[in-house]
Parts: C-alpha cells; sequence; structure tokens
C-alpha cells in the first residue's frame, strides 16, 4: 500500500510541471518581426513591447540620414477572449541628416505620434495553427515631423499565420495606410505586404526570415521600397523576451540598413 501511495506521489509531482506549464498565460510579442500576428493578449494581462534602440541609416547621391529611435513603446491590452486594445507611442526620436557636398549637418529632435489599434482575432486567438484578424488603427499627430508625420493617418492590417510544423511558423501581413502627405496637405494611399518564416530553435529561442514590399504614393515622391529582415529573440521564461532585428534595403528606394535591440513583458 505504502509503495502504490509513493508511486502515485512520484506521478503527481512529475505532472506538476506540464500542469503548471499549461497554466501559463499567454504571451506573444509581435516584435521583433517585421509583420504582426493575429495573437491576442488574454482579457485583464498587459504586455508591454520596447525599443530600447532603433537605429536606420539611408544613404543617396547627396545626402546621408541617420534616424534614431528610444522608448518606441507598445502597449498591447486584452478585452476579450479574441480582442485587444493596442496604444503605441515613440517616446524620443533623432534624425541627423549631412549634405555631402557642403558638409552641412541638421539635426532635429522630438517625439513621435500616438497610435491606438484594435485587434479582432478570427480563428485561433492562442495564435496556434491557422490563425488569422484584423487590425484598423489611427495615429495622431503628438509629434512633429520628421519623427511624426504631421497629421492624422488611419489604416488597416491583415495578419495571416500558418504553422507548418511544431517548430515552422510562415506568416503574411498585408496593410493599407491614408497616410498624411509630405506637404501637409491631406492624405494618400500606401499599402505593403510582409512575408515571413520563423524557426523554433528551443523553447526559448526563435528565427525569423521576412521580406516586405511597401508602395507609397505620396504625390511629392511616389515609391516602393524593398527590404529584407532577419531577427532573433529569446525567451528565457515565459512573460519575458529580449530580442534584436536587422534589415537590409534590396532597392535603391529603400532605407541601407536597420538594427533595432528591445524586448517584450507581460504583466
Amino acid at each position: 500500500m505504502i509503495g502504490r501511495l509513493g508511486l502515485l506521489g512520484l506521478a503527481m509531482i512529475a505532472a506538476t510541471p506540464a500542469l503548471a506549464q499549461a497554466d501559463e498565460p499567454r504571451f506573444c510579442p509581435n516584435r521583433p518581426s517585421l509583420g504582426s500576428s493575429a495573437c491576442i493578449t488574454e482579457p485583464g494581462k498587459v504586455q508591454l513591447e520596447v525599443s530600447g534602440v532603433d537605429w536606420q541609416r539611408d544613404d543617396s547621391s547627396d545626402s546621408r540620414e541617420d534616424t534614431v529611435l528610444s522608448g518606441d513603446v507598445l502597449a498591447r491590452i486584452g478585452l476579450g477572449a479574441s480582442t485587444e486594445a493596442q496604444i503605441g507611442w515613440t517616446g524620443f526620436g533623432h534624425v541627423r541628416t549631412r549634405d555631402k557636398t557642403t558638409g552641412a549637418i541638421d539635426t532635429v529632435n522630438g517625439v513621435g505620434d500616438v497610435t491606438l489599434a484594435l485587434r479582432q482575432n478570427f480563428a485561433n486567438p492562442d495564435g496556434k495553427g491557422l490563425s488569422y484578424g484584423v487590425e484598423p488603427f489611427v495615429t495622431l499627430p503628438v509629434g512633429r515631423e520628421p519623427i511624426g508625420a504631421g497629421d492624422w493617418g488611419a489604416g488597416v492590417i491583415v495578419p495571416v499565420t500558418y504553422d507548418l510544423s511544431d517548430k515552422v511558423n510562415l506568416a503574411f501581413t498585408g496593410e493599407a495606410d491614408a497616410q498624411p502627405d509630405e506637404d501637409g496637405n491631406g492624405r494618400h494611399f500606401a499599402y505593403s505586404g510582409i512575408v515571413g518564416l520563423g524557426y523554433e530553435l528551443s523553447k526559448q529561442w526563435t528565427v525569423v526570415g521576412e521580406l516586405s514590399v511597401a508602395r507609397d504614393d505620396d504625390p511629392m515622391d511616389k515609391h516602393t521600397e524593398a527590404v529584407a529582415a532577419g531577427s532573433l529573440a529569446w525567451q528565457p521564461r515565459n512573460g519575458l523576451q529580449l530580442d534584436m532585428l536587422g534589415t537590409v534595403g534590396l532597392n535603391h528606394d529603400a532605407p541601407d540598413f536597420r538594427l533595432v535591440t528591445g524586448g517584450a513583458i507581460l504583466f
């Protein structure tokens, strides 16, 4: 009898970690990918995603522009089983432009715009299997150019993800925006598509490769940007992530490269 009770006790102890893991709250950061997902933050939970440093360099024939953002924060708030609200804001931005002909340097410091969004999932809010949804958003002109857009904007994001296996995930993010014109006189149409392939190296480490093509129909500067990106995320425990992203421009209109570091935490 004692032997049987001992075996039962050992079985319960062995099962405890699995039960605890199953009860862990959902944690699915957007970071550090270029694209998005349809995964929803659970009701009553708040997820903060923060960029420590976001540096981008854009070289042209006559100038070099370096943009550094810091404290780029996204708060994701679970409202329901398939719905979350999002609030995003760039706490600080620094833009340095050097004229290659004269050597003159111009710098601008400031804050970015505020983004308000609502994500609605239509299948698998935990992001597993085939998961998709819709995310309408508006941007409020809190910042000033070139860090902010200078006027309000709006758009919609459509994220779709599919698990090809236990370790491989295929993702597509489509976006259509009404973006403020560069001259501040009205808005124009812009749209993009991002395809990504993620691989789970282990329970803690994930890598993602992506290709992005974006079209901007600004009346003063119509152009198309093609970018390749690679990212790495480390989750030392559930509810905490550290990550980094690197991109390279694939055509003349795209920024030359970008490097982002940051992380996410669940409350």
